[in-house]
């Protein structure tokens, strides 16, 4: 499993959601936001950065703290969160980062002579006269920065659009000069909001959050979370600041909208809010997206999949699998841990995380961890109970006689194992009360080639269900 990338793409015990990925001379870093495990509010944490060789996708390095959020003057007290960023590469060779913190309507930038190294405060966003970007009479409240740099030009993508909020009009676009904050163009709405958006190709998809930019073949491409929510839509244009038209769904982080494997409408994830962007690896194009975890919507993980962009410029809708950037399926033989689910459900459909009722009565299953924040403890899928089902995507068998999965609680009953989620059963795994991990195993049949693999557990209390070991 070490050899080979999966989802999530960093460790377990990591919560980076919101991912930007850049790529600064032959390495691929991931900005985020920084979620905390067992967090009550999203992005309690410092931002941090990790970094892989193009050519070594399971290979990520934790690069450390590159800028805390009381290294903001307005933030001395760290009262306020760091809310996602973006990073671009400057004219003058060092990198700045521009991010907005969530109790104020400004956009500020620090810098850095490096990718990943400690950054500095730079300044904030401004109008010619010295206002701040934000503070205008006219201006709305800036929100999650996306950036593109062009001919000497910085293109900053902000803005927010609540659910039936007639103040908020969508993402904007406002033009800065080359000294990365001074504004020579001011903001213009290119992608409204659900209130301004009946009547125009976004009426179904309108703007919630989340802009991320790409140049693609003299095309640009704006992804952006819509109101639906668990979803990340992109729009394109052959102009940086007007012309966009709604074009698809790219990636949902509960697979609705997908119907490969399943009906269309069905959840088959708990998902939630999305963000994230795309990057070009080797040619190779991807999605970066997050899921959440621990029952909550509060602890955040950052994930990735393979796109087509297609000769006319669409981009097909993926699914969520458990293989992230490994470019093709995982071995069929050795020990992986369940973290990497894909699919994640129980006889009571739910579309969104944390549906408050069913998480305080521990009714639905959940991916989560061992200790505190920051301890390196490798997670698992908890509460496990009657009809739950767990599931990965893809695996390349040949031969496989033997399996065997490591469970603990309070659960009598069995675990069966299916290649799809509705499928046939083809073992059943039998698990007993323990307090400690305890393995079980049988015999098993599985078909030659690339299949899914699916756990459903039958029987009495909850389990929880730490990895499966095929052979």
């Amino acid at each position: 499993m070490k050899t080979q990338a999966r989802n999530p793409y960093l460790p377990s015990y990591e919560y980076i959601p919101d991912g930007e990925p850049r790529i600064f001379e032959g390495r691929i870093y991931i900005y985020g936001s920084h979620d905390q495990f067992n967090g009550y509010v999203y992005c309690l944490n410092d931002y941090v950065c990790y970094s892989a060789p193009v050519d070594e996708l399971n290979n990520w390095r934790y690069e450390g703290i590159i800028y805390s959020k009381t290294d903001d003057p307005l933030n001395e007290d760290g009262r306020m969160c760091l809310y996602a960023p973006d990073v671009i590469r400057g004219l003058d060779g060092r990198y700045y980062l521009y991010y907005i913190l969530d109790k104020v309507s400004v956009v500020s930038v620090a810098v850095c002579d490096i990718p990943a190294g400690k950054y500095e405060f730079y300044g904030y966003v401004h109008y010619q006269d010295g206002t701040l970007l934000g503070e205008k009479s006219t201006d709305e409240p800036q929100f999650d920065p996306a950036i593109l740099m062009e001919n000497g030009k910085v293109y900053l993508y902000t803005g927010f659009g609540g659910f039936n909020d007639d103040s908020r009009s969508g993402m904007m676009v406002t033009v800065l000069n080359e000294d990365m904050l001074t504004i020579i163009k001011e903001p213009q709405f290119v992608i409204p909001s659900e209130s301004r958006a009946k009547g125009t190709t976004f009426e179904e998809h309108p703007f919630f959050e989340g802009a991320s930019i790409r140049k693609i073949n003299s095309i640009y491409y704006l992804v952006y979370s819509s109101v639906v929510m668990h979803e990340l839509c992109y729009a394109t244009s052959s102009y940086p600041t007007k012309g966009f038209e709604y074009r698809g769904v790219v990636i949902s982080n509960n697979d609705i909208g997908i119907d490969s494997y399943k009906p269309i409408n069905q959840p088959m994830y708990y998902g939630g809010n999305n963000h994230g962007g795309m990057a070009c690896i080797n040619d190779d194009w991807y999605i970066f997206y997050h899921r959440h975890t621990n029952g909550t919507n509060f602890s955040r993980q950052g994930m990735a999949e393979p796109i087509k962009i297609l000769p006319d410029g669409s981009i097909p809708q993926v699914e969520m699998t458990s293989l992230g950037m490994n470019k093709k399926p995982f071995l069929g033989t050795g020990e992986y841990p369940t973290y990497i689910a894909c699919n994640l459900f129980c006889q009571e459909e739910e579309m969104y995380s944390a549906p408050f009722d069913a998480w305080m009565n521990n009714s639905f299953p959940k991916i989560t961890q061992e200790g505190k924040d920051g301890d390196a403890e490798v997670s698992y899928v908890a509460n496990m109970r009657e009809g739950a089902t767990v599931g990965f995507k893809y695996f390349d068998f040949e031969n496989i006689k033997h399996i065997s999965i490591k469970t603990r609680g309070y659960a009598d009953g069995r675990f069966e194992v299916k290649t799809s989620w509705n499928g046939e059963v083809i073992g059943e795994i039998p698990v007993k009360y323990t307090n400690i991990w305890t393995e079980n195993s049988i015999d098993i049949n599985i078909p030659d080639g690339i299949h899914a693999l699916y756990f459903t557990f039958k029987g009495s209390g909850h389990a929880s269900f730490l990895s499966f070991t095929l052979t």
